[in-house]
């Protein structure tokens, strides 16, 4: 086998399972304030908890890069722009609902169920 054929394989298999693709993400904030700091903190415990070592983060404040709120075509903040994988997304609020934010993703296409985990009694 040579390795066209193994890289063509590999290529292939990417795309067959979905799981093992990497994620882009952009996340606007407007300033340091307490909703920006929990979308913040929001986002990086579901990256690290649904995505781990399969995502890149990067928080950006629009007062301090306006030209970047304005090519992303940011209305709102916080908002989480997923670049990659396709297709791309945005999201607006403070990511507190993870279902919400997995779906939005495409990273669960319905109710978040993590394996081992137990519906929570106040749910129901």
């Amino acid at each position: 086998m040579d390795d066209q054929d193994s890289t063509t394989r590999a290529f292939e298999s990417a795309i067959k399972n979905p799981k093992h693709e990497n994620y882009v993400l952009h996340l606007y904030v407007a300033g340091m304030n307490s909703k920006s700091l929990q979308a913040v903190e929001n986002i990086k415990r579901i990256c690290d908890e649904y995505l781990p070592g399969r995502y890149q983060l990067d928080v950006i404040d629009i007062y301090q890069q306006p030209i970047l709120a304005k090519n992303g075509q940011i209305v709102a903040a916080p908002t989480l722009i997923k670049e990659l994988p396709l297709p791309l997304r945005k999201l607006i609020g403070s990511m507190s609902d993870t279902e919400r934010v997995l779906v939005g993703m495409d990273v669960q296409t319905g109710p978040v169920a993590k394996q081992g985990s137990h519906p929570d009694p106040k749910d129901q």
